[in-house]
């Protein structure tokens, strides 16, 4: 069965947050899937960190949806309350096998009522915000919280950890593992300033 999966974009998400996710879905896509990037319209965003770009499709013109990933950054702020957006990602969610987020797209979620009554986690400097003003579980020094489809990954880098995960469900394990060696990704935390 093919997979399409749909990132959403809009000013101010954290670059990260969308292109790490990226990145492990289209080197795991398998022949008929797909990785769209969608926004509210298909003119350019402009991500937190200056980084422009032109997404696949508006809302109006957006495929169905397998996977919904919605990222984070500042700009989640301000979309919180905005109907449009909340409403899109509420109806898209609904036929969705998967609904992911990544760092502070968990506000989205919540706001468009998604995680009511569900763990999840977000990044570690919102988490405090998030356990105060909602009604979730929301869990700290995870990388990623699974609570029946839906998925939610802490800040940044946490969103290629969920997103190799995610390919594990998609597909196998194995061809996630085999993603993760394409792209390198072999993490050794702490950080070492002298080498």
């Amino acid at each position: 069965m093919p997979f399409t999966t749909g990132i959403l974009l809009f000013d101010g998400v954290e670059e990260l947050d969308f292109a790490g996710p990226y990145e492990v879905l289209t080197i795991a896509k398998k022949e008929g899937d797909s990785v769209v990037t969608i926004a509210a319209t298909a003119d350019p965003i402009t991500g937190f960190n200056g980084l422009k770009v032109v997404p696949d499709h508006g809302f109006d013109d957006a495929p169905a949806l397998d996977v919904l990933l919605v990222p984070g950054g500042m700009g989640t702020r301000p979309l919180a309350t905005d109907a449009t957006t909340l409403d899109w990602i509420k109806t898209v969610a609904a036929g969705c096998t998967w609904v992911t987020s990544v760092c502070t797209g968990a506000i989205l979620l919540h706001a468009a009522g998604l995680l009511a009554g569900k763990q999840c986690t977000t990044h570690w400097g919102y988490i405090p915000t998030m356990k105060e003003e909602s009604d979730v579980t929301v869990l700290e020094d995870v990388r990623y919280v699974r609570d029946g489809n839906v998925v939610t990954a802490a800040g940044v880098s946490a969103g290629i950890d969920m997103s190799l995960w995610l390919v594990g469900q998609m597909y196998d394990v194995q061809h996630a593992r085999d993603v993760q060696l394409m792209i390198e990704y072999n993490p050794a935390p702490p950080y070492a300033a002298i080498v």
